[in-house]
């Protein structure tokens, strides 16, 4: 043993010698380890970064750790679905307080939340539908107080107003035909010729609401502007979704007071359905500019933008009263220096934006001319109407209030997090088709002052096909409660246009039926164990549930991530496999470089497992030494990155950093991994070229060195 421990320091000390006397040697080989190991510690420290990331972009916007939902559904659950292309069969939970008590007394459940996702139409109606509006109320009101001065400046002020927007619809209209040879229906152009004539506007003033009717009929459904915005949305408790989720942080209004239904737009949907289009192509060559340090001049998709620009000019004009329009002209007239008269003209040279003149004219549009516009065509305070397709197959209509923006911080510019917007539970039952308990007060009202009662199977008979006396006393009742019933269906109608302000108890947040529910975990690395627990606890309190990671709950976007992981983990195998075969390499050629020592060893008695040891002790310490050096440059560079932050190059890209910049972190075992892998290499490299040193004999050593 003792023995065995002496040859083991000798050829230790014999290694550590030869090392040092072929310096440049040793230095070129330890150099390529020290490289590999580097390699490999960036390596696994972006994987995991990246995979933590994703995981944080994924379960702390809206998915959570794990989603359940029922076991009756047909469909698999996507939180990031496509639209409309198919509407899923998720079943339903009946009772969220139940299900919410049940897995709350799951260890390692921190919170429960109520989600329930579908997808909409919204409007706020065409811009021309809400001047005919404004117009409308005008006049009604002109009715009761004619002669007011201030009355009839607004009048005239709106009829001039509108027949400049069919103007321009009719010249919209001119223009497409020019471009693409459109074909319009001859009563289009018959009423876009009336609402522009002479003579429709001089009998206005006989019967403005008949003129009106015919404007709302016959010109505003030609309108090309109109402001319909597809949404993704949640429905779920607001509360509790921002207490859940603490990286959601309301941007503009308020969130959802507790009671009122509501609605709140994703900032970044927002901005990218909701904006004026002129508008949203400034920001984006802004941004385009600005991030990716792209050219007008180059950038055809940039060149693109700015010629929508120049030719939509007709979307501000239609914003434009007498006043605005007088504004707008002398504004432009100064900044481009112009004695153009056509605003019009003026819109369309300002948008022709270049290199040179882009900062100037991006900062003036914000200062001087955005004041005076809507830029959002439905803004913090006002009404959208949500049209959907009910789980019964019947389209359903509910009018909300929007209350505010959100953004989830860190993930402001992220299209996957930005692309889901929150409305209350209570509203989307209505809009998935579940009964609420507004409805069944509805029914209940309209059931009573209809005289409706429940009969019988026995007596259905006796109350269809009575005596005809009763019958008819029956039909002069009915007729009198019919017509209570419609003067009650009336109000019903109108409180469903007001909905936006309905109030309810919020008890009903919790208490009715959702179609599942998002769970996050104090220890998400026990979210395996966590989720058959979950499914044993709902088992036991007999509700059949479907219990998914955030992985699978995310669809197509789960899929990427876990493909994304396994293409990065890729890319540090063949990192490893690239250092194994550029160590070996060099090992090997340094060998062969010693055929003649290693032949001298030989011929004074050295044994081939004497050789063997040394070599590999040869490289064991290149690897160690060199593997430490790499490792540590490598820990250097990560902490250098962690300060600064790896920018995010695309939105997409933002997503899976989470955030605009990734800041990798490095962590004790990685090192430890990376230098134990490196020795590893090392010594597995330095087999081949210790086997072949085994094989020279002092006659080969001899013939090589002459």
């Amino acid at each position: 043993m003792r023995v065995g421990l002496e040859t083991f320091w000798v050829i230790v000390e014999i290694s550590v010698r030869n090392l040092s006397a072929s310096r440049w040697k040793s230095l070129i080989v330890g150099g390529i380890t020290g490289f590999g190991a580097l390699l490999i510690v960036l390596g696994t420290s972006l994987l995991d970064s990246i995979d933590h990331a994703m995981r944080r972009s994924v379960t702390g916007s809206v998915a959570g750790h794990v989603q359940v939902y029922s076991a009756d559904a047909k469909d698999e659950l996507e939180i990031f679905g496509n639209f409309y292309v198919d509407i899923p069969d998720l079943g339903s939970l009946p009772d969220f307080a139940k299900l919410q008590r049940t897995l709350r007394a799951v260890p390692n459940v921190a919170a429960v939340v109520p989600m329930s996702f579908s997808d909409a139409v919204a409007s706020s109606g065409s811009l021309i539908d809400q001047v005919l509006e404004e117009l409308r109320r005008t006049v009604e009101e002109r009715a009761r107080k004619a002669g007011d001065p201030e009355l009839e400046k607004r009048y005239a002020a709106q009829k001039t107003r509108v027949r400049e927007i069919s103007r321009l619809l009719r010249r919209e209209i001119d223009d497409a035909k020019k471009v693409s040879e459109a074909k319009v229906a001859p009563e289009e152009l018959a009423a876009l010729e009336r609402a522009t004539s002479d003579a429709f506007w001089a009998d206005f003033d006989r019967d403005p609401l008949a003129g009106i009717e015919f404007l709302e009929s016959h010109v505003a459904p030609y309108s090309a502007e109109a402001d319909v915005l597809f949404l993704r949305y949640v429905g779920t408790d607001p509360a509790l979704f921002a207490r859940t989720f603490d990286r959601m942080r309301i941007v503009d209004g308020t969130t959802i007071p507790p009671g009122e239904r509501g609605f709140l737009f994703s900032k970044y949907m927002y901005e990218e359905q909701a904006k004026l289009k002129a508008a949203r192509g400034l920001d984006y060559i802004k941004v385009a500019r600005d991030e990716r340090y792209a050219k007008i001049a180059f950038d055809p998709d940039l060149q693109r933008v700015v010629d929508e620009n120049s030719s939509g000019a007709n979307e501000l004009l239609m914003q434009l009263d007498a006043e605005k329009t007088a504004s707008f002209r002398s504004k432009l007239q100064a900044f481009l220096k112009s004695q153009e008269p056509d605003v019009g003209a003026l819109l369309s040279s300002f948008f022709t934006t270049t290199d040179a003149n882009f900062d100037e004219r991006y900062a003036f549009f914000y200062r001087a001319l955005a004041p005076e516009l809507k830029l959002y065509c439905v803004g913090v305070g006002d009404s959208i109407a949500m049209r959907t397709i009910s789980r019964a197959g019947y389209v359903q209509t509910v009018n909300l209030k929007v209350y505010g923006t959100f953004v989830f911080d860190g993930l402001e510019k992220s299209p996957q997090a930005g692309s889901i917007n929150i409305v209350d539970m209570v509203s989307f039952r209505e809009l998935y088709g579940f009964m609420t308990a507004d409805k069944e007060q509805e029914l209940a009202d309209i059931r009573a002052a209809a005289g409706a009662t429940d009969v019988g199977r026995d007596d259905a008979e006796a109350a269809l096909f009575g005596e005809k006396h009763e019958v008819e006393t029956e039909r002069v009742d009915q007729a009198d409660r019919v017509g209570d019933s419609t003067r009650h269906m009336a109000g019903t109608r109108s409180r469903l246009e007001v909905s936006e302000h309905a109030k309810y108890d919020p008890k009903q947040l919790r208490e009715g039926v959702v179609l599942g529910a998002g769970i996050m975990l104090a220890d998400p690395d026990r979210s395996d164990e966590t989720m058959q627990a979950i499914e044993h606890a709902a088992a036991r309190a007999g509700i059949k549930l479907k219990v998914v990671s955030w992985q699978k709950a995310s669809g197509v976007l789960g899929q990427f991530a876990t493909l994304t992981r396994g293409v990065l983990f890729a890319a540090v195998l063949i990192i490893f496999v690239v250092a194994l075969v550029v160590i070996n390499n060099a090992l090997v050629m340094a060998t062969l470089d010693r055929v003649s020592e290693i032949g001298t060893l030989r011929a004074i008695g050295a044994q081939r497992r004497f050789i063997l040891g040394m070599l590999l002790i040869e490289s064991a310490v290149i690897g160690l030494f060199s593997g430490g050096l790499g490792a540590l440059a490598g820990t250097l560079l990560l902490f250098v990155l962690n300060k600064v932050g790896i920018p995010a190059w695309s939105e997409i890209s933002s997503f899976y950093f989470a955030g605009p910049r990734l800041f990798p972190e490095i962590e004790p075992l990685q090192l430890l991994f990376a230098l134990i892998t490196v020795v590893l290499i090392s010594l597995v490299s330095g087999v081949y070229p210790a086997w072949l040193a085994m094989r020279v004999t002092p006659r080969e050593a001899m013939h090589a060195e002459d």
